[in-house]
């Protein structure tokens, strides 16, 4: 059988269909929750169609801790049901893109007065296998003092008792969005980036027939129709309801996440922990490639929904807390690379502190067919999706439902070509190593980066360097990735390479002064920059990177 391409998200063939069909489902907000809808929907067979204002993953999908967990800390808050769907969801999540869903091994420090005791962390940690269908290796083990310390030399030796040590998976949040949305393109669904929900239009019994849009990249009005509505727009889902006059007394509870990275050399970090805070939360520390991240902050939230930043007290808490976990660092605000904040959309409850707010999602329907959906969990995108197809099939006709599929995408892998085990992933990436060291990219991280980031699809970057004639191998590359993120994945702007389809602003900042006006004269080419633009584009740029290593005194209103 021959191979199917590589998918494709061409944005000039998706604005010739978006105004010329009639959808079943029309999805507004590009993040993880309205990715996964889409992929559903389009696989069970609807004619679908998904806007995002921004950038895919432009919001909270690209600002949380990078991990697709079973949610260990759920547990201790009694919420079972959402601790096993986590823990099953996690596994199948892992076999659909191996590449992209990494097994970590989380190592959970006990110290004196901690917020759990060896006894408790024995039995939570094993109930938590139990719940997440957990098998093998990856089960808990608890360590004494001594291998504890092994396994992560930096934690304070006074203070450390012991440890439970368990089985967790790391990931890009942004990138799977994308390689949800490209395998939903490629089941027919119409995907389109920077095109801003304006007006529900109403017909005469005040259900919604179509929404008037705005397309940011030629200013025209679209209109798009559908028999059915979803609102997936986690922070900005009380506006969009708002818009429809369908807001009630069930209303969203924003709370803000930081996260800090440091180069690795400032905090050579060797295992994953998930460790105390003073105040009885718990954070984490994860060593990543060429950095070490460490997040998050749990505050409530009441500034400006399009900037959020990092404010002085966000790092003296992060500071505060990895100082006092990891006592031989001595950390200062001047080690921080840089840094990411975002939101959560949870669902208001009174009389509870933030990091007491369940992360269940909730459906709101309005009279108008409007179906709104909040809260919720990267790990659950898959779930979510599920629950939301199933009220838009409530409102469909016997004979229409029974055209469809039912739901499969727990067997839909991610990417063409995808690998099926973290053996191949590792197989795939020695090979790939010695495919850069043939062009002249000695360092390995290159490897574990792009093999991460794309899986195979990685070949055609590789590729593609052949074209270019730079002496620099790693200016051949990004210029291969961003040839790549164009013209297969809709990259429409500075940000959306430099942040969401690569991830270099948080984890590799340096190579952006770098290359920067290399990738600005490819832009230029590849999406007819005029001078205009091209200001514009460098303007947006310098406020995020001043986002991301400054740190502001207050949130922004």
């Amino acid at each position: 059988m021959k191979a199917k391409p590589f998918s494709i998200l061409n944005r000039a063939e998706q604005i010739k269909i978006v105004t010329t069909q009639k959808f079943d489902l029309v999805i507004i907000g590009g993040g993880v929750t309205g990715a996964g809808i889409a992929l559903d929907a389009a696989s069970r067979g609807m004619k679908t169609c998904l806007i995002e204002k921004n950038d895919f993953a432009s919001g909270t999908s690209n600002k949380s801790t990078k991990l697709i967990h079973g949610g260990l800390r759920y547990l201790k808050q009694l919420e079972i049901g959402l601790v096993r769907e986590s823990g099953k969801e996690r596994t199948i999540v892992h076999k659909l893109a191996p590449h992209l869903v990494r097994p970590e091994k989380m190592l959970l420090p006990l110290v004196k007065d901690g917020t759990y005791g060896k006894m408790m962390t024995s039995i939570g940690l094993k109930i938590y296998d139990l719940l997440a269908s957990v098998e093998g290796d990856d089960r808990r083990k608890m360590l004494d003092k001594k291998e504890t310390l092994k396994k992560e030399p930096l934690l304070d030796a006074k203070t450390i008792l012991g440890s439970g040590y368990y089985s967790e998976y790391r990931t890009d949040d942004a990138r799977l969005t994308i390689e949800l949305l490209k395998k939903a393109s490629e089941f027919g669904a119409t995907i389109l980036n920077y095109c801003e929900m304006n007006t529900f239009i109403y017909n005469t019994k005040k259900q919604i027939k179509s929404i008037a849009c705005i397309d940011h990249n030629s200013g025209e009005t679209l209109n798009i129709t559908s028999r059915n509505f979803v609102s997936a727009t986690g922070p900005w889902v009380d506006i969009l309801r708002e818009k429809d006059a369908s807001k009630n007394n069930k209303y969203l509870h924003l709370t803000k996440g930081v996260h800090i990275v440091f180069p690795i050399e400032k905090f050579p970090l060797q295992q994953s922990v998930y460790f105390d805070v003073a105040d009885g939360r718990m954070i984490f520390a994860i060593p990543r490639g060429r950095t070490t991240y460490v997040g998050t902050t749990d505050t409530n939230y009441f500034g400006d929904l399009e900037h959020v930043v990092t404010t002085k007290s966000d790092i003296s808490y992060l500071l505060d807390a990895v100082n006092a976990a990891f006592p031989k660092l001595n950390l200062t605000d001047k080690d921080i690379e840089s840094n990411w904040a975002g939101l959560r959309p949870l669902i208001h409850e009174e009389e509870k502190e933030p990091s007491e707010l369940s992360r269940k999602d909730e459906l709101f329907i309005s009279k108008s067919g409007l179906i709104s959906i909040a809260g919720g969990k990267l790990t659950g995108y898959r779930k979510m999706a599920h629950r939301v197809i199933d009220a838009v099939l409530k409102t469909m006709t016997s004979i229409q439902v029974s055209k469809l599929k039912e739901s499969y995408t727990e067997k839909i892998a991610l990417t063409t070509h995808a690998m099926t085990s973290s053996k191949e992933v590792k197989k795939y990436q020695k090979k790939l190593q010695l495919k850069l060291q043939d062009v002249g990219i000695e360092n390995d991280y290159f490897a574990w980066y792009l093999t991460s980031n794309y899986g195979k699809q990685a070949d055609i970057i590789v590729k593609q360097m052949q074209v270019f004639s730079n002496k620099n191998p790693e200016a051949k590359l990004i210029r291969a990735e961003l040839w790549y993120s164009i013209h297969h994945e809709m990259a429409n702007s500075l940000a959306d390479f430099f942040v969401r389809r690569t991830g270099r602003l948080y984890f590799n900042i340096s190579s952006i002064s770098e290359f920067e006006t290399l990738i600005i004269k490819d832009c230029s080419k590849y999406l007819k920059w005029d001078t205009t633009r091209i200001k514009k584009e460098r303007k947006i740029l310098n406020i995020l990177l001043k986002d991301a290593t400054h740190f502001y005194e207050e949130e922004l209103k």
